[in-house]
């Protein structure tokens, strides 16, 4: 398995492993199952993220198995309303007992695995490869995951060790807001 930043030409790619993943694509058994994304990712959008620099991806000789954004709050100047909500939310967010407005961070999400390589360890990779790339540049990966989709909680929090800072709702939609360490001395999963 490859685990590199995204390029233009993996757009197409891209958007189709996101749109199969979907919220709006899958019944409420599989979401239940396997976790969701959510948001407008197309081609388009896709592509001017990994020319941004801001997408890695799993790749197995030559097929897409994952995606997983990370950016910095102040590269997204027409943030989606989750975003918008979380950064509104950062005072009462806390990183080690401090606001999370007082920390360096950089935005950990979307992460989508492709069904064939789900439970191979594509997160788990996905995540180290985001932990090198943020390291030095933030403090804290932080990801906000909607409280409905359990399976997600249950990677990051769970299985990759992320921590809870609090709590975000947007409308009817409660999030829950995880973070990461990017020191190598104390992130969790390396």
């Amino acid at each position: 398995m490859d685990y590199r930043h995204a390029v233009a030409a993996d757009a197409p790619a891209m958007a189709d492993l996101f749109a199969a993943h979907h919220h709006d694509a899958l019944t409420e058994q599989e979401r239940a199952k396997q976790g969701f994304v959510q948001g407008d990712f197309d081609a388009g959008t896709l592509r001017s993220m990994a020319e941004a620099g801001s997408l890695l991806v799993a790749v197995d000789d030559g097929r897409l198995a994952g995606l997983l954004g990370l950016a910095s709050p102040q590269d997204l100047p027409g943030a989606p309303p989750p975003v918008r909500a979380l950064l509104d939310a950062q005072d009462s967010l806390l990183w080690r007992g401090r606001p999370l407005r007082s920390v360096p961070f950089l935005l950990y999400g979307p992460v989508v695995v492709a069904t064939a390589y789900r439970g191979k360890g594509v997160a788990r990779g996905l995540f180290t490869a985001a932990l090198r790339a943020a390291s030095g540049r933030a403090d804290v990966m932080v990801a906000f995951i909607e409280r409905a989709n359990r399976a997600s909680w249950a990677v990051h929090v769970g299985g990759l060790g992320m921590t809870p800072l609090g709590e975000f709702t947007l409308g009817d939609r409660a999030y829950g807001v995880v973070g990461a360490s990017t020191r190598p001395e104390s992130a969790p999963g390396t």
